[in-house]
């Protein structure tokens, strides 16, 4: 089995985190997110993978090559400029030989895969659609159906008033390549708001794959610290690399901890990590590797990306920091404060109510207090 992922996309959402780092490559529990999703596609057999690439293309390079360090066989494609969903697979269409899944690459999913593909081949689908239910289905695009599964409508972000069903399109697709004959080459095109329609006034066969299968959009802030506590808790499938040393705490190679500190898990701590007397962190909390946590510093169901150095005294909730940063002492990081990369804080600045600090900020004491 073959599937393309869509990493195209710019990531402006998820800024100032993905000013440096593309959307996919971003750290999940000290891993490529991108990585981990690699890694889960060999394991239910799909053995060649082809990333649809249009910003930094060069990171994917440096990091996977030719897929061989994952056992798998990966094609890096990079588009001359956007070509929408539907465009940057028809780009790659010389690559793909049979039924295909399609992934967004900002979705995280155990959706079980081989039972997509069965079902897939059963309703002899020409185009199949993964399926979730949704709370507020106002905020994404639905998915109508038959009862036999077949796909009616799709309604973008509709009013509430004519919502019909809390199913959603999950981002996931299996396809027959023969479909992206009605793809214009060259161009722009989008499954959801060109190839499908297309498909549907054909009357090709188009069917929707319900399932409640572990479903969320990474390329938020918010939603990127809540799939960590997912994670953590729990709630998806997921191998922390390195050795649980306590309940619930895990440390990925070597890390210094002081005696006094106390830990609650969930926690993972990256390698090369130092963490300081009296420390206090709380889970879900992932710290990443080359860390340095000073004296009595507290943490909780927060995200440090690698090389931190967070000074005496500083809280840090719910929110990520990104890499490379110093936070000076006393400083409060809370409430979904998002910190880009290179920064440097003096002591006692607060940063609250999700507040956004692009990369190589510098600030000096008290400078801030939001």
């Amino acid at each position: 089995m073959k599937a393309v992922i869509l990493v195209g996309g710019l990531g402006t959402r998820l800024r100032p985190l993905t000013c440096n780092t593309p959307k996919p490559m971003i750290p999940l529990v000290n891993q490529p997110f991108i990585e981990w999703m690699l890694l889960r596609l060999r394991d239910q057999g799909i053995s060649e993978v082809v990333l649809a690439v249009q910003y930094l293309a060069e990171r994917f390079r440096h990091a996977f090559g030719d897929g061989s360090r994952l056992e798998m066989k990966l094609h890096i494609v990079e588009e001359p400029e956007p070509r929408g969903t539907a465009g940057a697979v028809k780009n790659v269409e010389h690559l793909l030989d049979g039924p295909t899944f399609i992934f967004n690459g900002d979705v995280m999913t155990d959706l079980d895969l081989r039972a997509m593909l069965a079902y897939h081949q059963e309703k002899q689908s020409k185009v199949t659609i993964a399926l979730t239910p949704v709370e507020d289905p106002t905020q994404f695009g639905l998915v109508e159906t038959e009862r036999d599964d077949r796909v009616k409508r799709f309604l973008e972000k509709p009013r509430v008033e004519d919502i019909t069903t809390n199913l959603i399109n999950a981002g996931t697709y299996v396809i027959d390549p023969e479909v992206l004959r009605y793809v214009p080459p060259d161009q722009f095109y989008m499954f959801e708001r060109g190839l499908f329609p297309v498909i549907m006034q054909i009357g090709d066969p188009m069917y929707g794959y319900s399932t409640r299968a572990y479903w969320t959009d990474i390329g938020k802030p918010q939603t990127y610290i809540d799939v960590h506590h997912d994670i953590l808790i729990g709630k998806v499938k997921y191998d922390f690399r390195g050795e649980q040393i306590a309940d619930r705490i895990w440390v990925e190679g070597d890390a210094t901890i002081h005696p006094s500190a106390q830990m609650v898990g969930p926690v993972v701590i990256g390698n090369g990590t130092v963490i300081g007397r009296g420390a206090r962190i709380i889970g879900p909390t992932v710290i990443g590797p080359g860390c340095q946590l000073g004296m009595d510093v507290s943490l909780e169901g927060a995200i440090l990306w690698e090389k931190n150095i967070v000074e005496e005294g500083v809280t840090i909730r719910n929110s990520v920091l990104g890499a490379n940063n110093t936070i000076g002492a006393k400083t409060y990081l809370t409430d979904g404060a998002i910190i880009g990369d290179d920064c440097s804080f003096g002591a006692e600045n607060r940063l609250e109510r999700g507040i956004r600090i692009w990369p190589g900020t510098i600030l000096g004491d008290k400078a801030i207090s939001f």
